[in-house]
């Protein structure tokens, strides 16, 4: 079992870029892993290091000034190649969360399978972030799954967002598609016996 996801207060690290592929999540080079360990160690990789392997001092995660379980990134997040190994990465960096006024469908899907919760605002809200997180920093957000809400905290701008039924119960307890079987396994069996 994962963690649950109930609610989530931090700061954020914010990434305004548009259009951020799966590849630039997680290079290629770096897929022939099959367990889900050292992924988080290449997030961005590209974008992290220079080719001698040294931190690029203009990279917002190489920065003290930002840092939390949030990323909050342009529209468009996640498109590109289906691989999964980009909400693994994700998740390995220590985000439990992803803000952004559009997921690809295939990367929304792999990040709520791997206990990554993609949450979608608007245009408006998404500018109030980024606009707020450049002026304060240490600017925190609050999701709160069982409301399904967001908002910038001490501010009024808060917004719902959408979920499936199914992915909010899973994240709520912290279950996989297994785990919730077997938490209904006395509901399969009756199914069964009738």
């Amino acid at each position: 079992m994962r963690e649950k996801f109930t609610t989530l207060t931090s700061s954020v690290v914010p990434i305004k870029i548009e259009n951020i592929d799966t590849d630039q999540i997680i290079p290629a080079r770096f897929l022939k892993a099959t367990t889900r360990e050292g992924f988080g160690d290449n997030l961005f990789r590209d974008w992290r290091y220079d080719k001698e392997g040294n931190k690029r001092a203009d990279f917002v995660m190489n920065s003290a000034t930002y840092g939390g379980e949030i990323l909050v990134a342009g529209k468009n997040f996640g498109c590109g190649s289906s691989r999964e190994h980009a909400a693994w990465a994700i998740a390995g960096a220590g985000f439990r969360a992803v803000v952004s006024s559009f997921f690809a469908d295939i990367f929304r899907n792999n990040a709520l399978n791997n206990g990554l919760l993609p949450v979608t605002v608007s245009e408006e809200m998404l500018a109030e972030i980024f606009s707020t997180v450049e002026s304060d920093p240490k600017a925190e957000l609050k999701i709160d799954l069982e409301a399904q809400s967001i908002e910038i905290v001490g501010t009024t701008h808060k917004e719902s967002f959408e979920i499936s039924q199914y992915k909010k119960e899973c994240l709520k307890n912290g279950y996989d598609d297994v785990d919730y079987l077997v938490s209904i396994r006395n509901e399969v069996e009756q199914f069964e016996n009738k």
